[in-house]
């Protein structure tokens, strides 16, 4: 049945192909002979002209052009056909040219030019569904046909690779109406049947004139401030603009139609993101026993699932929290090596314990409390947590010996104004203790794009109630980056620390709060103002106006890897350590909140400072 379906489609195809042949051979002949043909060539003609149907039916047969789905075609599928139509006619010229001149049956030209007229028919019937779809598609006047009229940025690689897609896939519905790009050498070229039409600040201008209906930027390297120039010029003209996403996000490495993904806040941090050297890390992680604290959190979880991929011999995933602990859990259903470990970090003997049965090559230590207009009032929580939770996972990782320890900090870390950021610190600081002959590191993140409780979400869950979102202050800016680009740094950060090092992202930029609170609104497809009001109420206790990244002692520097800084503080006294944590568990157990926070505050800032640890 399939062999009798599929002689019954090629028929046509064929009896087109033998008209092709019997007319390209013919009007050459005519022409040869400017219509006035001698009798002979006429006798002759009738019996060569079988012979040739035969040799090109049968090479187009060989290379495969029927039983195709010629709407779906390729360069490949051109390059059979061209292929079949020189194999045919070699044969054919190759056997006239061993006939003497005076007996050949057709003048070779005729016999060249012949082949040259088959060929360019045989791809014309092949390829008309798409010719002449693609000539549908760029007569359609403004507004009609139901099309989508796009404005591409972008003349480079993932431009083309667009392009490509598009015009191979009508059904879609996308019309490239033409090009901006920056590059002055490209204007006026024409890609794929789209021309390069200006710069991209002539963005307004082209929407309005040409009625584009969307523009699609294709620069996956994108700048942040031209993704925030490109963003207000859509929004002036009043265009819906969507993105590719960046080449390592796309699967096989190969951008197509079906990427296209509407602008996400992401999109406008606009750095190059960083790259882990993933041979490394997986050769750091394979085999090895993993244990991650606070592992059902928005980085823990994140951890969890990238670390699972490495292939360690054991993964203990240790949490507080039994819903967040059996979520990570379940997306980490039917690997064999991973273990749920519902224990809390303030517990020193079970850590000990815990850590003493394991006996983890690396630990990842990302719990913590990270609040901070809840820990400003709540100190003692910071200290139980952030503080003693962070020692007794050093030192139990101490005990049993472990290779790699990173610690999971804060930009509020550096030069603290809030507990939160004390306490974190502090955090740092034991650590950096243990660091002698160790590879025990801190990784300062800025704010973690949509982990729980960040700003993102709390502005996106206002915008949705209608608002008004709140800002402190319209001053206020933050450092950003996404949870992949934080958990890469982590990942980056154990492969590289040989002891006592403070990593970073090289972060750009900080992005002024207020903006970013308008950027969604019209990220949402409103207007803010008008759909979405902005509410200020104050700077909150604790909150500073804009963070840093590094201490002004601290003197940060390049790693091997690009994007990644290391600075070096000094290693604090072990013993001034023990001195001030002493403190601070005595003003824990007293319940002398004030105090408490005030010491935290003072003792992070100048922590290790002999002359001031011994003041208390």
């Amino acid at each position: 049945m399939r062999v009798a379906s599929r002689v019954r489609r090629d028929i046509p195809l064929g009896i087109l192909d033998v008209a092709v042949i019997f007319v390209g051979y013919l009007v050459t002949l005519v022409l040869r002979f400017d219509g006035q043909v001698p009798p002979k060539y006429w006798d002759q003609f009738r019996e060569f002209i079988p012979v040739v149907i035969v040799l090109h039916l049968l090479a187009n047969y060989l290379f495969g052009l029927y039983g195709q789905m010629w709407r779906y075609a390729s360069v490949q599928e051109a390059r059979r056909v061209l292929l079949a139509g020189l194999c045919a006619s070699s044969l054919i010229l190759g056997a006239t040219l061993m006939v003497s001149e005076g007996i050949r049956p057709l003048p070779l030209g005729v016999v060249l030019f012949g082949g040259i007229v088959s060929v360019m028919g045989f791809g014309a019937l092949r390829f008309q569904s798409r010719l002449f779809a693609l000539r549908r598609r760029s007569v359609d006047p403004i507004g009609q046909g139901g099309l989508h009229r796009v404005l591409l940025i972008g003349a480079g690689d993932a431009g083309a690779a667009i392009l490509v897609d598009i015009n191979r896939n009508p059904q879609i519905g996308l019309v490239p109406v033409g090009i901006v790009d920056d590059d002055p050498r490209k204007l006026g070229l024409v890609m794929h049947g789209a021309r390069v039409l200006g710069p991209h600040r002539s963005i307004p201008d082209l929407v309005e004139r040409l009625g584009v209906d969307e523009v699609l930027m294709a620069i996956p390297s994108a700048t942040s401030e031209f993704v925030r120039d490109v963003v207000a010029l859509c929004e002036e003209a009043d265009v819906l603009l969507r993105v590719l996403p960046s080449v390592r996000e796309v699967v096989g490495g190969r951008v197509t139609v079906r990427d296209i993904r509407d602008l996400r806040i992401e999109d406008l941090l606009g750095r190059r993101q960083v790259e882990t050297d993933l041979a490394v890390v997986r050769s750091m992680l394979k085999d090895r026993r993993v244990l991650i604290t606070g592992a059902g959190g928005s980085i823990g979880s994140e951890i969890a699932r990238q670390v699972a991929e490495c292939e360690p011999a054991e993964l203990i995933l240790l949490d507080n929290d039994e819903t967040h602990l059996h979520d990570v859990m379940m997306e980490l259903s039917g690997r064999q090596n991973v273990t749920p470990v519902l224990a809390d970090v303030r517990d020193r003997l079970r850590i000990a314990e815990l850590f003493q049965s394991w006996a983890p090559n690396l630990v990842f230590h990302a719990a913590a409390l990270k609040h901070v207009p809840v820990l400003e009032t709540h100190p003692r929580e910071a200290v139980f947590t952030n503080v003693l939770g962070t020692a007794n996972v050093a030192d139990a990782a101490v005990m049993c010996d472990a290779e790699r320890f990173v610690l999971i900090s804060t930009d509020k870390a550096v030069q603290p104004t809030s507990v939160m950021g004390a306490s974190k610190r502090f955090a740092e600081e034991i650590v950096r203790s243990l660091s002698a002959r160790r590879a025990f590191c801190s990784v300062r993140f800025g704010n973690v794009l949509g982990s729980r409780g960040s700003v993102i979400p709390t502005f996106l869950r206002q915008i949705e109630s209608g608002g008004p979102i709140t800002v402190t202050d319209p001053a206020m800016t933050r450092f950003f980056m996404s949870v992949g680009e934080a958990v890469q740094l982590v990942l980056q950060a154990a492969a590289l620390s040989t002891g006592g090092e403070v990593y970073t992202l090289e972060m750009g930029e900080q992005m002024n709060i207020m903006e970013l609170g308008r950027r969604l609104i019209r990220l949402s497809g409103r207007v803010p103002g008008r759909d979405v009001q902005i509410e200020i109420v104050g700077v909150r206790p604790g909150e500073k106006l804009a963070e840093d990244l590094h201490d002004v002692e601290e003197e940060p520097g390049p790693t091997s890897h690009e994007g990644i800084m290391m600075s070096m503080p000094p290693i604090p006294d072990r013993m001034m350590l023990k001195q001030r944590l002493r403190e601070l568990e005595l003003l824990v157990d007293t319940g002398d909140v004030e105090n408490l926070a005030a010491l935290m505050k003072s003792g992070a800032t100048e922590l290790g400072r002999p002359t001031l640890l011994g003041a208390s």
